[in-house]
């Protein structure tokens, strides 16, 4: 009929036609959708997984092809849950609430079969995904349920008055939106070393996006945030150097439960081509000689494990009768077959996500644990290895807390080889980011445990302690544990640029002179010579964090303002003052109108 209708001259009525049978079309096309939606409702109620072709039907023919018609999707359906439920329109709240519960499923099948960047060519690691509009996350924020979402896709959630988190379902208790400046850091390390500047066809615009941080004002007023909890200034404005991405790909840095990372509860498929950590990774294992595969990210803290074992397989996915073999045989009484058994786990759960849920709902915690106080070196760095990889997961990381983890932990950090010493401290590292758990692991004595690593271990087993206490040092109390641990000194001493943990180093002492006791044990150390250095010839970064530092240092002490004075800090201060990052510029800037304001008060001083 609309051959038919192009034949004839264009006139009013044949324009109607036209669009009648368009309407009709779409009406037909419709129809089509709600056979699907109708099969896929039923399999929820028979607790089934939906069919992924449905899904994938559903999409097309809802036309749901861009992340940004899914956001409007789940909005609507959300709206009108909420209209039911304050209408108390019982039917039809319980019809809604699978409706919102397919919706759901659909997102997850986009994040997980990334179905949208396969179109657009352009791929990330899903943990760096917001969950609520599944875009590479620019400024993501913490919202009150502990999750980070992108700033711009939970702002329209919020604006549209909802007031549940879209992941947990869990009521907002307040709508503030906490800059997440861990997981932003992380991702944009991510982009550096992919070299990934984001094609022109994608919604966001990644590159240099990064280099220029944002502001939030609503954080930088006197070290408290809205709702009075005591947080820091320099938790909220630090750009973490901590993008420990290791791999056996520990996504751990981004769980959203603290203020580090925000990560789909189950993270999903890991690129193999970068395997990451939380804030959000390290290898789960892989990293025992520091050597990188991923030829286009040399400089990473990345790491691939270079264990000499065949990699053949490692991506295939086992089985459950697999994994319960190898689970017995971590019970044998040959250390030999233990060994093996342990090896083979950490192999398994290397790069493959459904492997790391297979082998912790198969009950492998508990004897992997049991193994971290083998005296066999090689046992050892392969159960905490596979162990680092299991914690990846984010189902797995309370079972290897409830297990009682910690304490073998720091066993392993206290009388195991190199390698194992650096994945007891990664894991440390992943099971931090949980709720609970940078108190928990602050009052068990790791952090002892890692200051000495700090002090003595190799150079990747540095890296991989400071990242750790960096982690634990968010949480207020774990900083003067970490300053009374004797951190300091071996912090100041690795502020040398020879060491290449400059800037590590000067990130965790810029959470650490927050506390009164940590800017005395930074000046006792001899901190202020080698901050002034870093403010001079530092890399950016560095630059900031060492002014953070000295301006902390100089506000609570005119002695220490005097010493920072007399190390001839104001010439590098100017120049950072006009041509550092906006964070370093702002930083110069207060200190050297603190060092004016001492002056005149000096000079009225005596002139009085």
């Amino acid at each position: 009929m609309i051959v038919k209708s192009l034949e004839s001259p264009p006139s009013a009525s044949v324009l109607a036609n036209l669009q009648h049978y368009i309407q009709e079309l779409q009406c037909l096309k419709k129809e089509t959708a709600m056979v699907y939606i109708e099969k896929a409702l039923r399999e929820q109620r028979e607790d089934s997984e939906p069919c992924k072709e449905n899904l994938k039907e559903i999409i097309e023919l809802l036309k749901l092809t861009s992340t940004q018609e899914l956001l409007n999707e789940t909005i609507a359906v959300e709206k009108e849950r909420l209209n039911a439920e304050r209408q108390k329109m019982k039917g039809d709240l319980e019809e809604i609430n699978e409706i919102v519960n397919l919706v759901r499923v659909l997102r997850d099948y986009v994040m997980k079969t990334e179905y949208f960047a396969v179109k657009s060519g352009v791929s990330f690691p899903p943990y760096f995904r917001c969950p609520l509009s599944l875009e590479l996350m620019l400024d993501p924020v913490i919202v009150a349920s502990g999750q980070t979402y992108e700033r711009q896709s939970i702002k329209k959630w919020l604006d549209h008055g909802l007031t549940v988190c879209p992941k947990t379902r869990q009521r907002l208790t307040h709508t503030n939106l906490i800059p997440n400046y861990t997981v932003k850091a992380m991702i944009a390390t991510w982009c550096e070393e992919n070299n990934n500047n984001r094609s022109s066809n994608s919604e966001h615009n990644t590159g240099n996006a990064f280099e220029e941080q944002k502001g939030d004002n609503s954080f930088r007023s006197n070290g408290e945030c809205n709702g009075g909890q005591n947080i820091e200034l320099e938790k909220w404005e630090l750009q973490s150097p901590y993008i420990h991405s290791r791999s056996e790909s520990f996504s751990s840095s981004i769980s959203s439960s603290d203020c580090l990372l925000a990560v789909s509860k189950d993270v999903s498929r890991v690129s193999d081509k970068y395997q990451i950590t939380n804030v959000l990774s390290v290898e789960a294992g892989g990293t025992e000689n520091g050597k990188n595969n991923n030829s286009n990210t040399p400089n990473s803290h990345s790491r691939v494990d270079s264990h000499p074992v065949s990699n053949s397989g490692l991506n295939e996915l086992t089985t459950s009768s697999h994994v319960n073999k190898l689970i017995e045989d971590l019970q044998n009484e040959s250390i030999e077959v233990k060994s093996t058994a342990a090896e083979e786990l950490r192999l398994l759960t290397k790069h493959n996500t459904e492997n790391r849920i297979i082998v912790g709902q198969c009950g492998a915690v508990m004897p992997l644990l049991s193994l971290l106080y083998s005296n066999g070196k090689g046992t050892q760095e392969h159960a905490v290895t596979a162990l680092l990889n299991l914690s990846i997961n984010e189902d797995n990381k309370p079972l290897i807390m409830e297990a009682g983890a910690i304490e073998p932990l720091i066993h392993v950090l206290k009388t195991g080889n190199d390698g194992a010493k650096e994945n007891s401290a990664a894991a440390l590292f992943s099971l931090s980011v949980m709720e609970n758990g940078k108190a928990k692991i602050g009052r068990s004595g790791a952090i002892k445990a890692l200051a000495e690593l700090l002090a003595s271990g190799t150079l990747r087993g540095k890296k991989d302690a400071a990242t750790a206490l960096y982690n634990l040092s968010i949480f207020h109390e774990n900083k003067a544990r970490i300053v009374q641990a004797g951190a300091v000194k071996f912090l100041v001493e690795l502020t040398d640029p020879a060491d290449g943990m400059a800037d590590k180093a000067v990130a965790l002492l810029s959470n650490l002179s927050t506390i009164a006791e940590g800017r005395l044990e930074i000046a006792r150390e001899g901190g202020i010579p080698s901050l002034v250095e870093i403010v001079e010839s530092g890399s950016q970064r560095g630059k900031e964090n060492a002014a953070s530092i000295l301006l902390q240092l100089c506000l609570h002490s005119s002695r220490f303002c005097t010493l920072v004075l007399q190390e001839g800090a104001v010439p590098p201060l100017v120049a950072l003052s006009q041509s550092g990052t906006p964070r370093a510029k702002e930083k110069a800037q207060q200190l050297l109108s603190h060092f004016r304001n001492q002056r005149e008060a000096a000079t009225t001083k005596g002139k009085s």
